[in-house]
Order: structure tokens, then sequence, then C-alpha cells
């Protein structure tokens, strides 16, 4: 297996062709086209400041799907409880500035760097990146963010300011994919966090092939429409 450099035009080789850690190509850009084009084969880019554009589709791959949501007593209180309203792309770009400086849980997660942030706002424009939030009165205080291909959503990040307020609105987030027949949401890497959630390890193939089925079927258009 080796590295691919990319060139101009929005192509990528074939994910089974990453290396063991994961990486399969290097450089091109963040364009929405070529960002359709890497999310709608399970690719995604992730790299640090002063790095180049790294793109990466890890084995195994991290699923959850809606019907398999686990939510334990203490967050159904929470739930229950009404403590936080909750909305769907009404403050994208807070939701992302404030992901891009929380402490990233295990490690893991986006490295946010300006020009990825620039991007999937770009992204959120053109009605393909999403978020949903938490809000305490009129504060926001939590959230998650995510790109959207067909019926799956690819979950990049999430921050909180209050305890559970990202727990609640990635919970409400799941139901609104449940809601309306997405087939999972990409949790990209394994992590403690969202294995609590449901979320299983697949091999890479098993996701390849659900991906393709489920990147041609029509998801919900433009901005989401959510409150609750």
């Amino acid at each position: 297996m080796s590295t691919f450099f990319l060139g101009r035009e929005p192509v990528f080789p074939h994910p089974s062709l990453a290396d063991p850690d994961g990486l399969l190509a290097i450089g091109g850009d963040l364009s929405v086209t070529r960002l359709c084009s890497a999310y709608s084969k399970g690719i995604f880019p992730w790299y640090g400041p002063g790095s180049p554009i790294l793109w990466w589709c890890p084995e195994p791959r991290l699923l959850l799907y809606p019907d398999q949501i686990h939510i334990s007593k203490s967050l159904r209180r929470v739930l229950n409880s009404c403590r936080f309203s909750i909305s769907a792309d009404r403050a994208f770009e807070r939701v992302i500035e404030n992901c891009a400086v929380a402490p990233r849980q295990e490690g893991d997660g986006t490295w946010l760097v300006p020009e990825m942030i620039d991007a999937y706002i770009r992204l959120h424009e053109s009605g393909m990146a999403h978020s949903f939030e938490s809000w305490r009165n009129s504060s926001l205080v939590g959230g998650i963010y995510g790109v959207a291909v067909g019926k799956v959503f690819f979950g990049e990040s999430m921050f909180y300011l209050e305890p559970d307020a990202s727990k609640v609105a990635l919970v409400h987030l799941i139901r609104f994919l449940g809601a309306n027949n997405y087939r999972f949401m990409d949790c990209q890497q394994t992590t403690r966090h969202m294995l609590r959630f449901g979320a299983c390890e697949v091999p890479r193939k098993k996701f390849l092939n659900e991906l393709e089925m489920a990147v041609v079927e029509k998801g919900v258009k433009g901005k989401w429409q959510y409150s609750a």
C-alpha cells in the first residue's frame, strides 16, 4: 500500500488502498466539489496546523444506526427534564467555532484549522453540512455538526459548555435521522464516548458497501428544520 498525492481534479483512489492507519491521500483542496466527492466515498480530511491536507478512510469504521442508539437512564432524565431546547442549523458557525476550541475526547476528532472551518461553512451554505444546537434560555451551550450525503450523516465534532448539552443534541440529531430514514451516522473513529451510545465497529468493506447504497438515496435538502 502507498499514499497517493492528489492533483487538481476532485478524484480519489479507492478507499481500500488506504494504509493500515487509514491514511489514503495527501494534497488537493477543500472545495465543496472535492469534499462532496470525498464524503460520498467514505473519505474525510483530518490534519493539523502546518500539515498538508490529509485524507483518511479508517479500518474499522464506527457507525451508529438510529434504531440502535443507547440512552442511559441518567441521560433520559435530562432529556425528560427539558433542561435544554434544541434546534437545527440555527447557529452552524458558532457550533463549529466552539468545536474548534473544545478539548478533544480521547485525543480523537478533527483538527479544525481555519481553512477547514471555512470549508465546512461553505458546505453548510451549500446545504451539505448541518448542526444541532442545545440552548439554555438564549445561550448556546452545546452542539454537534457534520456532513450529510444521501441518507448518511458523517458526524464531525461536538462541544458542550454545560454537562450533557452535547449529548442531548446528539440524541435529537439521531432521532431526526431515524425519522427521516437515514441509514446511519458515521462516527469515523472509535471512541468510548460513541460506543456508550451504541455505535459499533464494522469492517471497512461492509461500511463502503452500505455507504454505496445510502449515498444515492435522497436525503433532507436545504436547511434542516427542527425544534424541541
